[in-house]
């Protein structure tokens, strides 16, 4: 059995005290991928951002609201746990200033200058030591190239590759990549399913990986 955190959902940048940044990640393969650790028999750990969906009962949730929130708990949450799933689609961009009061339209442009945001799934790999993080890479184009790319700079042991179909849908379609380029496992359609197919291939290589067979004397 392991301990399992999984990130799910949007995070909110607030500009002023009524707008904010955000995305149309709902939330549903965080809860799914969720409903799969648990029916193997993991613990597990959600830190989530704003949301509409139901989490697993069973589950330990920690609702969050920015990026820099998401980090903070899952950062706490990961020092007791296995291994890390980041589903979760944190706004990568923060207001340089948020203004106390509400921005009165005045009829001319609005210049908003954007910062990054810490990346949470580098940040906690980064201080992963034993433990193993499995990183989700949603792109528009180059989908493979594009998640390896993050796998290694990321240092993930694992990385699901996705498009943006996959946003506030019920189903999804994904690719199961290794360090190596591999194609571990494709799946596609609900996201229950694909969750299932996700930790099986968690299970094999990360949780319960199959022990050499012994040489013959």
């Amino acid at each position: 059995m392991a301990r399992i955190l999984i990130t799910s959902g949007p995070t909110r940048q607030y500009l002023d005290p009524v707008r904010y940044l955000t995305n149309a990640s709902s939330g549903r393969m965080g809860a799914a991928l969720a409903a799969a650790a648990l029916e193997l028999g993991h613990d597990v750990t959600i830190v989530s951002g704003p949301v509409e969906v139901p989490y697993p009962a069973t589950a330990e949730v920690i609702p969050v609201v920015s990026t820099e929130e998401m980090l903070a708990a899952a950062r706490t949450a990961f020092a007791r746990c296995d291994g890390l799933i980041g589903a979760a689609a944190p706004c990568d961009y923060r207001p340089e200033r948020v203004e106390d009061q509400k921005i009165a339209k005045t009829g001319a442009p609005l210049l908003l200058h954007l910062l990054e945001t810490d990346d949470v799934v580098a940040t906690l790999a980064a201080e992963k030591g034993a433990r193993w993080v499995v990183g989700f890479a949603l792109e528009t184009d180059d989908h493979r190239l594009r998640a390896l790319a993050k796998l290694e700079r990321k240092r993930c042991d694992l990385m699901v590759s996705n498009g943006v179909a996959a946003m506030n849908s019920l189903e999804n379609e994904v690719e199961i990549l290794d360090p190596h380029g591999a194609v571990l496992r494709a799946a596609a359609g609900s996201k229950e399913s694909v969750a299932r197919e996700i930790l099986a291939v968690i299970q094999e290589r990360l949780i319960n990986p199959e022990m050499p067979s012994p040489a013959n004397d």
